[in-house]
Formats: structure tokens, sequence, C-alpha cells
């Protein structure tokens, strides 16, 4: 018998019943809805996503997504990143209803409501599931921070500020001056 101490971990199926017209994502069994972001948010994810998606397919090397996407790392860990990338090399993982399983790279646009989230909990968590490259995206500060796993955690390997040139490890070949995303 759980005990008033003992917090009740949601399960994906919990997930799924939760109401359509809300954002939520379920981490480590606990419900977070998240609200909207704002505009200068979804202008970077706009911008970003259009570059990632044409050197993908002008390529061949697999899908990027936006979210909503449900990406469910564990039966209770089910998190919707701004962007992802699945490779061709790891799109079984990619069902009709989600992504089943750690994409090769997860990005991430700070908002008020989540950046502490993202930044120390889905981070973590990102790593514990083997996502290879994570990119924190900082509207305000107007950089990309990307980091790379080395072994349990993540190592960051640069911040890139405008006026520079962000390469992905894991998009071999793939440039961006974020001039282009702010």
């Amino acid at each position: 018998m759980a005990t008033p101490s003992q917090a009740i971990k949601l399960t994906y199926e919990d997930y799924c019943n939760t109401p359509d017209d809300e954002r939520y994502e379920l981490l480590d069994g606990e419900l977070f809805m998240t609200p909207a972001p704002r505009v200068r948010h979804q202008r970077a994810i706009r911008k970003l996503s259009g570059q990632l998606d044409l050197f993908v397919e002008e390529h061949t090397l697999g899908e990027i997504f936006f979210s909503p996407c449900d990406v469910v790392l564990s039966e209770t860990d089910v998190v919707q990143p701004d962007l992802l990338f699945v490779s061709n090399e790891r799109a079984h993982i990619v069902t009709e209803d989600n992504v089943q399983g750690a994409p090769d790279l997860t990005i991430e646009v700070l908002s008020p409501a989540t950046a502490d989230r993202d930044l120390t909990g889905k981070r973590a968590l990102y790593a514990k599931h083997g996502i290879q490259e994570y990119w924190i995206v900082d509207t305000d500060a107007r950089t990309v921070t990307v980091l790379l796993l080395d072994g349990a955690s993540f190592a960051e390997i640069g911040v890139c500020a405008e006026g520079q040139t962000l390469a992905s490890p894991t998009l071999a070949g793939f440039t961006i001056d974020p001039d282009t995303i702010f």
C-alpha cells in the first residue's frame, strides 16, 4: 500500500488519456503541462527546422520531426523535444503514433516556462536514454549550446553565438550560422 509520501508514477497509458487540447510531457512518471511557447521561440524552431530538414533531405540521412511529437523513452518518460532527428539507421524507432526510443539528436529551444527543465531534468533524461547529441537554443542570449553524449552524461563541445558557425557531430557536414536562426 502506498503511503502519502510515495508518489504514484504515471505511465505512458495514463499519458495517452490526457486531454488532447493541452500539451503534456511525462518525466519520471510525473505529468507536466507545457504552455505554448513565445513567438521568438517559434521563429527559431521554424528557421532551424527548415535548414535541418533541407540538409537531411538532400543527403538522405533520415527524418526531422518537431513538437508536438511524442518520444517514448520508457514507460514513465515521454517527451516532446522542440526538434529531433532520427537517422535512417534508427528509422525502426519511428512508428505511426510516436518515436519509440532515443533520437540521434534532440533540440530544445528555451522558454521561461521550460528552461529549468530543459537545462537539468531533460538533459539528464536524454543522457540516461542514450541520445547522442543535444542542442540547447537560447533565444534571449542568441546562442546554441552543443552537447555530445560522453558515457553517462553530456559534455559541452561548444557554445555558438552570432557571427560563428555551428557544426553538428551527428550530422556530418551540417553547419549553421546562428544569425540565420535569430
